[in-house]
């Protein structure tokens, strides 16, 4: 019963090392599919809306624009499958959530770049 119970807390006590990320920031993440008995990565890019929890319960949710549909998506930090994450742009915004962008379009939906030296 022990060996089932660590084997259980190493799978998914694995947290990955991810940058350092806020809401206004243009990310990738790279999460594994599974279809049947095979495994593919897959990325969604996207402008994080928001980051919420702390530790093992800490998630972040996406939103991109696919085909003219605003698609959003929520990853959990502890999740296995994700495989990486990379920090295209830091942007500027005054708010932990930006939750407005979802009834922006357009030009008005842009967020301004963060200048880093």
């Amino acid at each position: 019963m022990d060996a089932i119970l660590n084997h259980v807390r190493d799978t998914y006590s694995k947290t990955l090392e991810a940058p350092e990320f806020k809401a206004g920031d243009t990310i990738t993440v790279e999460y594994l599919i599974r279809e049947g008995e095979k495994t593919r990565p897959q990325r969604f890019q996207g402008v994080i809306i928001q980051r919420s929890g702390s530790g093992a319960t800490a998630t972040f949710t996406i939103r991109k624009i696919s085909g003219g549909v605003g698609v959003e998506r929520i990853f959990s930090m502890s999740n296995p499958n994700l495989t990486s994450i990379t920090v295209n742009k830091h942007g500027v915004v005054r708010r932990a959530k930006i939750f407005y962008l979802r009834d922006l379009t357009g030009k008005k939906a842009r967020i301004k770049e963060a200048r880093r030296k």
